[in-house]
Parts: C-alpha cells; structure tokens; sequence
C-alpha cells in the first residue's frame, strides 16, 4: 500500500509507475485523454483520477479535517 498526501499526487505516481509501463494497445482511450489532461494542465477532475486509479487497484480516499473552537 502507498500512502499519498492528495488524488494529484495518486495520480501522477501513477502516470510515472503504472501508466508508462502499460503495453501501447492500453494507453488508448479515456487512459491517453486523462494523461495528456494532466500532463498539459488542461483540467482533469479528482473523480475521474479517482475512477482511473480504481481501474488499477484499490482506492480509498479520506478527508480529515481538524477544527478547535476558539
């Protein structure tokens, strides 16, 4: 298991490690549309990271906030 601060930081480990390693016939589709959205910048939500990521394992996100009343 990785542990990862943010779904951006998921993801892009995942475009480093998983991603780049797929045979060419994989990296068609949704999978190239989602790669070149977030290598460019051109805007990719944290829902279809999240859906990707899911596709290559398991995947659990949490939100934690902290809050002291004053």
């Amino acid at each position: 298991m990785k542990t990862f601060n943010s779904v951006e930081e998921a993801f892009k480990w995942w475009l480093d490690n998983i991603y780049r390693n797929l045979p060419p016939d994989q990296k068609k589709g949704r999978l190239v549309t989602a790669w070149r959205d977030f290598t460019h910048k051109r805007g990719i939500s944290e829902k279809r990271m999240v859906e990707i990521l899911g596709e290559f394992g398991d995947v659990e996100v949490k939100t934690i906030v902290n809050f002291t009343p004053k």
